[in-house]
Protein backbone atom coordinates (compact mmCIF):
# COMPACT_ATOMS: atom_id res chain seq x y z
CA UNK A 1 0.00 0.00 0.00
CA UNK A 2 1.12 3.27 -1.01
CA UNK A 3 1.60 5.15 2.55
CA UNK A 4 0.99 8.96 0.67
CA UNK A 5 -1.92 10.81 1.39
CA UNK A 6 -4.10 9.68 -1.41
CA UNK A 7 -5.60 12.63 -3.40
CA UNK A 8 -8.89 13.86 -3.34
CA UNK A 9 -10.82 14.33 -6.61
CA UNK A 10 -14.34 15.63 -7.87
CA UNK A 11 -15.99 14.45 -11.18
CA UNK A 12 -19.60 15.39 -11.65
CA UNK A 13 -21.07 14.01 -15.14
CA UNK A 14 -23.47 16.11 -16.35
CA UNK A 15 -24.93 13.89 -18.86
CA UNK A 16 -24.71 10.22 -19.71
CA UNK A 17 -22.73 10.40 -22.63
CA UNK A 18 -20.23 12.17 -20.70
CA UNK A 19 -20.37 9.33 -17.86
CA UNK A 20 -20.35 6.93 -21.06
CA UNK A 21 -16.86 8.48 -22.33
CA UNK A 22 -15.30 8.33 -18.58
CA UNK A 23 -16.18 4.89 -17.65
CA UNK A 24 -14.17 1.90 -17.67
CA UNK A 25 -16.60 -1.50 -17.57
CA UNK A 26 -13.83 -3.70 -18.31
CA UNK A 27 -12.19 -3.87 -15.05
CA UNK A 28 -13.55 -5.74 -12.72
CA UNK A 29 -14.50 -3.83 -10.00
CA UNK A 30 -15.12 -0.64 -12.24
CA UNK A 31 -13.04 2.43 -12.86
CA UNK A 32 -13.32 5.88 -14.06
CA UNK A 33 -11.26 8.34 -16.01
CA UNK A 34 -10.62 11.74 -14.16
CA UNK A 35 -9.37 14.92 -15.64
CA UNK A 36 -6.47 16.30 -13.37
CA UNK A 37 -3.23 18.04 -13.93
CA UNK A 38 -1.73 17.01 -10.89
CA UNK A 39 1.18 14.59 -10.81
CA UNK A 40 0.42 11.10 -10.03
CA UNK A 41 2.16 7.72 -10.33
CA UNK A 42 0.96 4.18 -11.60
CA UNK A 43 -0.56 3.33 -8.15
CA UNK A 44 -0.99 6.12 -6.35
CA UNK A 45 -4.68 5.77 -3.89
CA UNK A 46 -6.72 7.90 -4.48
CA UNK A 47 -10.35 9.32 -3.48
CA UNK A 48 -12.94 10.28 -6.06
CA UNK A 49 -16.41 11.78 -5.31
CA UNK A 50 -18.36 10.92 -8.49
CA UNK A 51 -21.63 12.59 -9.28
CA UNK A 52 -23.64 10.92 -11.47
CA UNK A 53 -26.26 12.11 -14.41
CA UNK A 54 -29.58 12.79 -12.33
CA UNK A 55 -28.28 11.95 -9.30
CA UNK A 56 -28.06 14.91 -6.27
CA UNK A 57 -25.92 12.63 -4.26
CA UNK A 58 -22.11 12.55 -4.65
CA UNK A 59 -20.79 9.46 -4.90
CA UNK A 60 -17.51 8.10 -2.89
CA UNK A 61 -15.13 5.95 -3.85
CA UNK A 62 -11.56 5.21 -3.77
CA UNK A 63 -8.85 3.23 -6.50
CA UNK A 64 -5.80 2.88 -7.71
CA UNK A 65 -4.22 4.77 -10.52
CA UNK A 66 -4.18 2.34 -13.24
CA UNK A 67 -3.09 4.53 -16.20
CA UNK A 68 -1.89 8.36 -16.72
CA UNK A 69 -2.80 10.36 -19.33
CA UNK A 70 0.23 13.54 -19.81
CA UNK A 71 -0.72 16.61 -21.03
CA UNK A 72 -0.40 16.96 -25.06
CA UNK A 73 -0.79 13.36 -25.45
CA UNK A 74 -2.33 12.02 -28.93
CA UNK A 75 -5.49 12.19 -30.23
CA UNK A 76 -6.52 15.17 -28.20
CA UNK A 77 -7.17 13.08 -25.25
CA UNK A 78 -7.40 15.40 -21.89
CA UNK A 79 -4.78 15.20 -19.43
CA UNK A 80 -5.76 12.76 -16.22
CA UNK A 81 -6.01 9.23 -14.69
CA UNK A 82 -7.24 6.18 -15.00
CA UNK A 83 -8.88 5.37 -11.46
CA UNK A 84 -9.39 1.62 -10.66
CA UNK A 85 -12.31 1.30 -8.34
CA UNK A 86 -10.82 -0.58 -5.14
CA UNK A 87 -12.23 -4.22 -4.07
CA UNK A 88 -15.13 -2.78 -1.76
CA UNK A 89 -18.72 -3.60 -1.49
CA UNK A 90 -19.13 0.43 -1.70
CA UNK A 91 -17.31 0.20 -5.49
CA UNK A 92 -19.37 -2.76 -6.08
CA UNK A 93 -22.47 -0.44 -5.81
CA UNK A 94 -21.53 2.24 -7.88
CA UNK A 95 -20.68 -0.27 -10.45
CA UNK A 96 -23.86 -1.34 -10.40
CA UNK A 97 -25.54 1.90 -10.36
CA UNK A 98 -23.26 3.57 -13.13
CA UNK A 99 -23.78 0.29 -15.42
CA UNK A 100 -27.77 0.20 -15.16
CA UNK A 101 -27.47 4.15 -16.18
CA UNK A 102 -25.58 3.87 -19.01
CA UNK A 103 -27.34 0.63 -20.05
CA UNK A 104 -27.19 -0.55 -23.61
CA UNK A 105 -24.61 2.70 -24.40
CA UNK A 106 -22.29 0.15 -22.63
CA UNK A 107 -21.79 -1.95 -26.13
CA UNK A 108 -21.30 1.19 -28.23
CA UNK A 109 -17.95 1.58 -30.31
CA UNK A 110 -18.09 5.09 -29.94
CA UNK A 111 -14.37 6.31 -28.47
CA UNK A 112 -14.15 7.19 -24.54
CA UNK A 113 -11.50 8.77 -22.47
CA UNK A 114 -10.17 5.44 -21.43
CA UNK A 115 -7.50 2.96 -23.00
Amino acid sequence: MNSAKPSVSQVAFKDKSELYAAYMDWMADGGVFVPTERSHRLGDDVYVLLGLPEDPQMHPVVGKVAWITPARSAHQRLQGVGVRFADSDAARELKIKIETLLGVQLGSERPTQTL
